[in-house]
């Protein structure tokens, strides 16, 4: 198990860029599959997630090529079926969580498919239900073996229809608009997602023959094709570590620009960072976020408390409440944290009150943040990576933090983030990689 050594408390400085996006790239890496006709890939981020997907499209047939940093041309051409039954597969499968969005494209062109339960963060329930249900509707049949641990799909003719799913799921809308680009006749998804994760999908699909409107809505139309060419696509930049930098510069005191942003693509974010007194500088399409020694929170228009929240797209994402939780312990002014989508992301909240954070944690979806307005530092101290996300919020509280801290577990960092330490320490940051 390797870990993160951090000296905190130091003034960072400069300009960092973007990974591309770890959501959109699990989506469109599995949109590969539908055609035998090579599909070149721009802005990878060089993850474990990612790469463990790269690796397993291999080990299914898909001609994988190198074509420089952070591009790869990939050709589903001759895809061996019987791997999905493999031990080896359930294996791999079972340990990303990204996995299950194979089983879309595999219906969808090969009529049949095969998944394991997929693993990832231990961040509450998170259901396949939407995927299931979907895929359903449109004629696939489930059999699984017993323990609900590894599902044989059977869509030998998959139809067109009108369906409205349970919830708005990225993943479980991508799945489903993947399997529906090659059905029989036109489906209508209502309450898709819409986060912009899904519009780079459908666009791509769009290039690839298929033919969807209303991208980029809640209600999707998809009349299927028989066939769907080669094409190329150009990741965004991963809006997550751009919030990430963002708070990373407000908890440090640092002035830090952010590069090439594709600011239209980011929603509510910079103004949810903007609500927590952040202040930020559009420059062409990069982020400048200013050193400020304060930063005040917002209050709404009667006086009670902000509440910071997670909703679906066009709201404020999941993924980013915990990093807006731990800037909060540095603001001054009090902020209500209300993660509604995961029961278990706000239980890292125990570190930081060990760290000297002021944090009542309400119950599995609230806590109370209490800020400290930059005059007592948070103290550095010896933790674990419970998540992606959740270690990267923490890393940030230890760049701030006065002394030396420790986090361990950071092969869950690496799933979501690229050489994170060598990025840092070009903005000047103390943090040393210990290999275990």
């Amino acid at each position: 198990m390797s870990s993160f050594i951090i000296n905190g408390g130091r003034k960072l400085h400069g300009e960092i860029v973007p990974q591309g996006a770890k959501n959109e790239a699990l989506q469109i890496l599995c949109a590969v599959l539908l055609t035998p006709e090579p599909v070149t890939i721009h802005n990878i981020p060089d993850i474990r997630d990612v790469n463990k997907l790269i690796e397993l499209l291999g080990e299914m047939g898909v001609s994988v090529t190198p074509a420089g940093k952070g591009t790869y041309i990939f050709q589903a051409g001759d895809i061996d079926l019987d791997y999905l039954k493999t031990k080896e597969f359930r294996k791999k499968g079972a340990g990303l969580r990204g996995s299950v969005m194979i089983l879309g494209p595999l219906l969808a062109r090969f009529g049949k498919g095969y998944i394991p339960h997929p693993g990832g963060d231990k961040i509450g329930r998170r259901r396949l239900d939407t995927h299931f249900t979907g895929l359903q509707k449109l004629g696939a049949r489930f059999e699984s073996d017993g323990l609900n641990t590894f599902y044989s799909v059977d869509a030998t003719e998959l139809k067109g229809c009108y369906m409205l799913l349970d919830e708005a799921s990225v993943t479980g809308t991508a799945n489903v608009v993947m399997a529906a680009v090659m059905a029989k006749g036109t489906t209508t998804i209502f309450n898709a997602a819409c986060e912009p994760y899904l519009v780079q999908l459908c666009r791509m699909l769009n290039r690839m023959g298929a033919k969807i409107s209303g991208v980029g809505s809640n209600l999707l139309s998809i009349e299927g094709v028989e066939y769907l060419s080669g094409t190329s696509h150009t990741m965004l930049p991963d809006m997550i570590e751009i919030g990430s930098f963002i708070g990373l510069a407000a908890m440090t005191g640092s002035e830090i620009t952010i590069k090439n942003v594709q600011y239209k693509e980011l929603g509510i974010i910079p103004e949810v960072f903007r609500r927590l007194g952040i202040q930020l500088q559009l420059r062409g399409d990069d982020i400048l976020v200013p050193a400020q020694e304060t930063y005040e929170v917002e209050t709404f228009m009667d006086g009670s408390i902000m509440t910071i929240s997670d909703a679906p797209w066009p709201g404020f994402t999941p993924d980013l409440i915990s990093i807006a939780l731990v800037v909060a312990t540095q603001a001054k002014g009090s902020v209500l944290i209300h993660q509604k989508m995961f029961e278990s992301r706000l239980f890292f909240v125990d570190k930081l009150i060990d760290m000297g954070a002021q944090i009542i944690l309400c119950d599995p979806h609230r806590a109370t943040v209490i800020g400290l307005n930059h005059q007592v530092p948070l103290r550095g101290i010896t933790m674990s990576s419970p998540d992606i996300r959740a270690g990267v919020a923490l890393l940030i509280a230890a760049l701030s933090a006065k002394g030396k801290s420790q986090i361990d577990n950071i092969e869950q960092i690496d799933r979501g983030y690229q050489d994170i330490d060598g990025r840092l320490r070009s903005l000047g940051a103390g943090i040393e990689r210990i290999e275990g």
